[in-house]
């Protein structure tokens, strides 16, 4: 009996981990799914696709549909974090994990500036000592927010795992709760300005997602086990947060705060976006890739997705990819719909193929450097 266990529980591992020591296939397409989902975001809001609350919701059944899509991308970051903070909680710290964050961060936020200046799309003129101040310290001015917030969570990583694997469940419980009652639950059921609230755009967030994976890697959900609750649970958050907002956004003209809750409401730390977030996690927590062609270029492809991050949202880049892609053209059409599409791949596959030169840049000073004596 005994025998027959550890072999259930060896395939059981076997098949989750791929083969070997393979980077799971479900959670490296979360990363791709999340990355085109993030780029759809930026396409939405700093395209102008999405009008701005408040919109006339009659007059404007474009933004509708735009906020729409809007709502069920928004999730996007906090699986990305999810994914980071499950893996992490079990895995041993590497110091050469920051130097390469690091070091990829650099790469985008110098050499960006530096082939649009020798390309002619930008001046000198353009740019000022804070514009060079932020592309050489990148981390301290958030030049990239998610970048600076996910090095602080890595730095904190092995001192939360250590916490989160010594605390018992309930302890671990009360503890998560409380990160989200101040996160979390008082932005979502006041709407009014909190100073104390960045919307999810720090590392005192992605610290809150991190306790929230290790709770599950260690203990799970079992409700959203059921890949059919875990549809359900993303797609009814992502409704409501369209929903509420829609609501609003309509009362808006009456109570002007609502305003303010309308867009709270695309804020990664409201409830209803974390709910979203973990659901949409479990649906590619549970989903079985086969090893095989599919399995293989996911693999291929995932490693780039920060590059795409850090190319398409350098700061000389990130409002005007849009004007060269000819957003502007579909603004208050639902031909955005198609052109976001071929967007988002045309952005993805030029990011990958750019962020595949960089890894092959690092990968050959690396070995130049281990070669000397």
């Amino acid at each position: 009996m005994a025998d027959k266990q550890g072999k259930r529980l060896r395939e059981e591992m076997a098949g989750r981990m791929g083969a070997g020591s393979k980077r799971q296939a479900n959670f490296e397409l979360l990363r791709i799914v999340a990355m085109f989902m993030i780029i759809s975001l930026h396409y939405l809001v700093k395209g102008w696709v999405a009008t701005p609350f408040p919109f006339a919701v009659k007059e404007n059944p474009v933004a509708v549909f735009a906020w729409l899509v809007e709502a069920f991308c928004i999730v996007a970051v906090n699986c990305y974090v999810l994914i980071s903070g499950y893996f992490l909680v079990e895995s041993a710290w590497k110091p050469k994990r920051v130097r390469s964050l690091l070091a990829q961060v650099l790469f985008y936020s110098l050499l960006i500036p530096i082939a649009l200046l020798l390309a002619g799309t930008v001046s000198l003129g353009d740019m000022d000592l804070y514009n060079w101040i932020g592309f050489i310290f990148p981390f301290g001015t958030e030049h990239y927010w998610f970048a600076t917030a996910y090095l602080i969570m890595y730095l904190f990583a092995p001192i939360l795992a250590a916490g989160i694997k010594m605390m018992k469940k309930r302890d671990l419980q009360l503890f998560l709760a409380l990160l989200l009652a101040f996160f979390s639950l008082e932005k979502t059921i006041l709407p009014v300005y909190l100073a104390t609230d960045r919307y999810g755009y720090d590392f005192g967030w992605f610290l809150c997602l991190f306790v929230a994976a290790g709770y599950i890697r260690l203990y799970g959900i079992s409700w959203l086990e059921k890949q059919s609750h875990a549809v359900g649970g993303y797609g009814l958050s992502c409704l409501l947060i369209w929903l509420l907002a829609m609501a609003s956004n309509t009362l808006g003209g009456e109570i002007e705060t609502l305003i303010h809750y309308a867009n709270m409401l695309y804020a990664y730390n409201h409830l209803l976006c974390v709910a979203g977030a973990v659901s949409l996690f479990y649906v590619f927590k549970n989903l079985r890739i086969r090893e095989g062609r599919l399995a293989g270029t996911v693999r291929k492809l995932a490693p780039y997705t920060f590059g795409v991050y850090l190319l398409h949202e350098h700061i000389l880049v990130r409002y005007e990819w849009m004007k060269w892609l000819g957003v502007e053209k579909v603004q208050e059409s639902l031909l955005f719909v198609p052109h976001l599409l071929l967007c988002a791949l045309a952005v993805y596959a030029v990011g990958t193929a750019v962020d595949f030169v960089r890894a092959w840049v690092f990968a050959r000073v690396a070995a130049v450097v281990r070669r000397r004596p």
